[in-house]
């Protein structure tokens, strides 16, 4: 522990539990009440553990042992330890899309740790959302805090085939529809290709997300990457328990380790995992948060600075399991070093290099030296023109070459199911040079951004031998996702974007290498089509929905609320 700042008169659960006055006795009688001892709680650091676990989230189904060993971590150090239950967003279950409740559990982290008498926090998340989701709420009380990350689960198995969740499963879909494995092939991947708890064990959002809050300095060295599993996970999860209660008497918190070098650091690891394009609106957003802006360009400077190093899918060949035994995200960023900024701080109390020290690559084919990489510039693309004026995302090294530079006539699709419908169609007039256009499906028009960017190849094309085309939409995609998909296209249509304008036919060019997108319309005709595009009805009456609708910001800005971005500004409860 580096010095100690905090007396036991300076913790903020003392407003509940260190006045003589009947307030307090209540407070006191009721700790009684559960069976806790005074000397349980008394003078200690409360730490509050904010656990996504529910019994439909597979990524989370361990949560409910992890806790525990939090809570053991946390008594160790001399703490108290309380948990809090928050919305567990499975990625799997949660419908239309988890993107859509992602603000909602930053507002609900934020709140349970405004309104209990905690000192500093575990946050439990690993789950696509749930990473930004606990992230955005802790920056926003800033708190002591500590992210703990799922981890990955293990390998999948079927037919003497390793799988990779979603990547695999997309990529076996498309020869399922072509027809070329049989019906008890799929149904055995099915069955194998998730094994254990843990999220997924490919470079998806999950693993991309929780890797940058370790650049970031928001978890323990090396966390991001222990499958969840392994047994280095518990004792993982001990020791986050362990270090809050330092963190609180050292009083280090969101705003002591976030500044512009820890951003940057995240910007390297990212790109470097070629990691999933979500973490373009979810970094922005957590980063908003510290008041720490981040222009969408920035990710495509950093793309030209940073190779892509971790051979691990969808974008390299290996899963994360391989990539723990390898060294995990400190042997990444041990290669790195050249690129990070060594002297940011962590949760550690100490620098992100002092994390480093020590560290090793164990396998230079998952971690590849910095002049063999994989991707040598590049992997992510951010294109701008007449259809996309705020920017859009493309994963090059994921795209087949020859759609990196590309002209060809629209598909244009209002909703999913008639998309849905028409893809499946085997007389959908199409050919492989189309382009196919989804729109309706940005934060309004989802509602959420749901992740139907990467838009299924037609299945007549499929049984042509067609496994990639290029696809435009201002909805994301999932993490495993890969091939010619354009994404979070903004301003999205629902909100007078110019993809409201495109029609059957038009010709769109897309140019990779000169980060261009365009319509080939003149700006009046782009602008009275756009005038007459009726967009999908998202005026809801009440609830959740009409409060996200209302304010969420564009996918360039984050997707955050527009009454959340910025830090502070929020007094402490009164009590009495």
């Amino acid at each position: 522990m580096t010095e100690r700042k905090k007396t036991v008169g300076d913790l903020r659960s003392q407003r509940w539990f260190g006045a003589t006055d009947l307030r307090s006795f209540g407070h006191r009688s009721r700790m009684l009440q559960m069976g806790y001892e005074r000397a349980d709680f008394t003078g200690k650091p409360i730490v509050g553990i904010i656990n996504t676990w529910s019994d439909i989230n597979p990524c989370h189904l361990h949560f409910r042992e992890r806790v525990e060993q939090v809570k053991r971590g946390v008594w160790q150090a001399g703490g108290f330890p309380i948990e809090l239950p928050a919305l567990s967003l499975s990625e799997n279950f949660v419908k239309p899309t988890t993107m859509l409740y992602r603000n909602l559990l930053a507002m609900e982290v934020e709140e349970l740790l405004r309104q209990h008498p905690v000192d500093g926090a575990v946050l439990m998340g690993g789950c696509d959302k749930t990473t930004p989701g606990t992230v955005m709420g802790g920056i926003s009380m800033n708190l002591p805090m500590i992210f703990l990350p799922a981890g990955p689960m293990m390998r999948g198995h079927s037919g003497g085939k390793i799988l990779g969740s979603g990547s695999d499963v997309w990529k076996y879909w498309a020869e399922k529809e072509a027809g070329t494995i049989t019906t008890q092939q799929w149904n055995d991947m099915e069955a194998g290709i998730a094994r254990t708890f843990g999220t997924c064990m490919t470079m998806g959002t999950a693993s991309t997300m929780t890797s940058i809050a370790e650049a970031l300095g928001l978890s323990l060295p090396g966390a991001a990457s222990i499958p969840a599993a392994d047994a280095d996970h518990p004792r993982m999860a001990s020791a986050c328990g362990r270090r809050i209660v330092e963190m609180i008497w050292e009083d280090l918190k969101p705003s002591d380790i976030l500044d512009r070098r820890s951003v940057e650091n995240a910007l390297v690891v990212h790109n470097a995992l070629a990691g999933s394009t979500n973490a373009m609106i979810h970094l922005v957003a957590m980063a908003g948060r510290a008041g720490i802006p981040i222009k969408l360009s920035e990710f495509d400077e950093f793309a030209q600075k940073v190779p892509v190093i971790a051979n691990l899918r969808p974008s390299g060949a290996w899963l994360m399991e391989d990539f723990h035994i390898a060294g995990g995200i400190r042997a990444l960023m041990v290669r790195l070093s050249p690129l990070l900024h060594l002297d940011a701080r962590s949760v550690t109390g100490g620098t992100i290099g002092d994390g480093l020290a020590g560290m090793s690559v164990y396998n230079d084919d998952v971690i590849r030296p910095l002049d063999k990489p994989i991707v040598s510039l590049g992997g992510t693309a951010i294109l701008y023109g007449n259809l996309a004026p705020h920017g859009c995302v493309i994963k090059p090294p994921a795209a087949d070459p020859r759609l990196l530079k590309h002209t060809g006539p629209a598909l244009v699709f209002d909703d999913y199911d008639a998309m849905s419908a028409a893809v499946n169609d085997l007389d959908l007039d199409v050919t492989p040079d189309h382009v196919m256009i989804l729109r309706n499906a940005g934060p309004i028009g989802g509602p959420g951004m749901p992740e139907w960017g990467m838009l299924p190849i037609p299945k007549v094309l499929l049984r042509q031998g067609v496994r990639d085309m290029l696809r435009i939409s201002d909805a994301r995609m999932s993490g495993t996702s890969y091939g010619a998909c354009i994404l979070h296209v903004s301003p999205e249509s629902a909100a007078g974007g110019p993809l409201a304008a495109v029609r059957n036919g038009d010709l769109i060019t897309v140019d990779v290498s000169e980060r261009r997108i365009h319509l080939h319309l003149d700006e009046a005709e782009i602008a009275a089509r756009v005038a007459a595009f009726v967009p999908p009805d998202r005026a809801y009456p009440r609830g959740y929905n009409r409060l996200f609708t209302q304010h969420v910001r564009q996918a360039h800005e984050g997707c955050d609320f527009d009454f959340l971005e910025g830090a502070g500004g929020i007094p402490e409860p009164e009590i009495h």
